[in-house]
């Protein structure tokens, strides 16, 4: 797939999974630098950052709503059809993009590729019929009218319907919340959060009901469901000691933005290529909620961003035993389960010996899929 995501090899619905979760890594992995020069924008010049500077913060909403979404679908593009497909991904993602309210990375990831796809069935109905001469308007118009068409569609269909999902998701952890069912709330909200979806849930559900119940207690407990960061520092603590050795090298800074710097975007991608490490996050963010409620944990603010600073920020008063140590257990169960499910490093890394090429086949698998062999 990719130096990231490396080929997978046989049959089956595992393995099916590992290619659509590599796919969609790898629209995100090559813009990971875009993703740390955001997030320490971020963590940086907003209001509640390091250093807060308006003339500096203006930068963040453009890079996320605009930047970053423009980056993937031109990547998801160029994966599926090469430069043609990046540029015409771009140009249709700004249909998703514009006017969304909410950073549109799973609509990038939907649209750059299908329009991608869309103008290789067209490039593969005209190849050698256009007469010679013409093949640079054929190709410039063909990519033009592809494109444009498709960013109609974004506006008129995708977004929509991403913003509906955004919605339905919110609406799920309300409900959890509503009927005391808050550790259940992690099966929702994590694989939300790796789809991008968790400023929509963080800000959109648990800030309001989180400030209605801190005006009736002093604190809420809700603030500190989706912005935990001890799921995403297990995770990736995981990937740092027994992840592919290709990704290692990766981990150090991202747990620093993702830890100190509350960007929690900078994991997901990780999730997004072993999709079974979904089961991680949500046992330690599910942990995390269990241990707040049994120590009487709660915030008295939105931790923004959801580093470890800003939740110890918020905590009241004669609280912070409560914060740590749910963050502590969160840490510690998702980088327990990943762990496992990465086989403590004692697997083949598909990626140390030969980098460029496919893991070499077991005789199972030979026998299973002996066209792959051949090819």
């Amino acid at each position: 797939m990719s130096e990231y995501t490396p080929t997978v090899t046989g049959t089956g619905a595992r393995a099916n999974i590992q290619r659509f979760g590599g796919y969609l890594a790898g629209m995100i992995m090559p813009n990971i630098g875009a993703f740390i020069a955001w997030g320490l924008i971020t963590a940086l010049f907003i209001p509640t950052g390091w250093l807060p500077n308006e003339k500096f913060a203006v930068l963040v909403d453009p890079i996320v709503k605009v930047l970053l979404p423009i980056l993937i679908g031109y990547t998801g593009g160029r994966m599926v059809h090469g430069q043609r497909g990046a540029v015409v991904g771009a140009v249709a993602t700004m249909g998703v993009v514009a006017g969304a309210e909410s950073p549109m990375f799973l609509g990038a990831m939907i649209i750059g590729p299908l329009t991608a796809y869309i103008l290789k069935l067209f490039d593969g109905l005209v190849a050698d019929r256009v007469k010679a001469g013409f093949e640079m308007l054929v190709d410039n118009f063909s990519a033009g009218i592809v494109g444009g068409a498709m960013a109609l569609v974004g506006v008129l269909a995708i977004s929509p319907v991403v913003t509906n999902v955004t919605r339905v998701a919110s609406d799920a952890v309300a409900w959890l919340i509503g009927n005391n069912l808050l550790p259940l709330a992690s099966v929702v909200i994590e694989p939300a959060k790796v789809l991008f979806l968790n400023n929509a849930i963080n800000h959109g559900v648990m800030g309001p009901l989180g400030v209605a119940q801190a005006a009736e207690t002093g604190k809420s407990i809700l603030f500190m469901l989706e912005s935990n960061p001890g799921p995403g520092l297990g995770l990736l603590l995981a990937f740092m000691f027994f992840g592919p050795r290709a990704l290692r090298p990766s981990t150090p800074a991202a747990i620093i933005i993702q830890f100190f710097g509350g960007i929690h975007e900078i994991y997901f991608p990780y999730v997004l290529m072993k999709p079974r490490l979904i089961l991680a996050v949500i046992a330690g963010g599910a942990t995390g909620v269990l241990v707040f409620i049994m120590t009487g944990a709660g915030l008295v603010a939105t931790p923004s961003p959801g580093s470890i600073f800003a939740f110890l920020a918020v905590t009241p008063r004669g609280g912070w035993f409560g914060t740590i140590a749910g963050v502590l257990a969160a840490t510690l169960v998702s980088f327990a389960v990943a762990s496992a499910l990465l086989g403590f490093g004692r697997g083949k890394d598909e990626t140390e010996e030969n980098p460029g090429e496919p893991p070499a086949q077991t005789e199972t698998e030979t026998e299973t899929a002996p066209v792959a062999k051949e090819a």
